[in-house]
């Protein structure tokens, strides 16, 4: 008997939530990386709108996680968007978390 292609044997789908945690964490991440691109174009001077943007990425990065820690949890999803997703939104929060410690030590 020949097997056929393109068939998967599964009941497991892709979860939008993780999807959403997903792009939660590349915004974050990439819109940390233009305001400290920018910062060290403009000599380390940062406008105050850099911290807004940093504040609404820390906002995305925590909601991100919420989103994240409950797919992982559900047995009924595919584990690559979850996992991504809280790995995207740590790095993201990290981020913050090492741009707010230098500053309050060099600052």
């Amino acid at each position: 008997m020949k097997k056929r292609k393109g068939y998967v044997f599964t009941d497991k789908k892709n979860s939008n939530r993780a999807v959403m945690a997903t792009i939660l964490g590349v915004i974050s991440l990439v819109s940390l990386g233009v305001v400290v691109f920018f910062s060290y174009r403009s000599g380390g001077e940062a406008k105050a709108g850099y911290g807004v943007t940093a504040l609404l990425a820390a906002v995305y990065s925590l909601t991100g996680l919420v989103l994240g820690f409950i797919t992982v949890q559900d047995k009924n999803y595919f584990r690559l968007f979850p996992v991504l997703g809280l790995v995207l939104n740590g790095a993201a929060l990290a981020g913050i978390g090492l741009i707010l410690y230098l500053g309050g030590n060099l600052g």
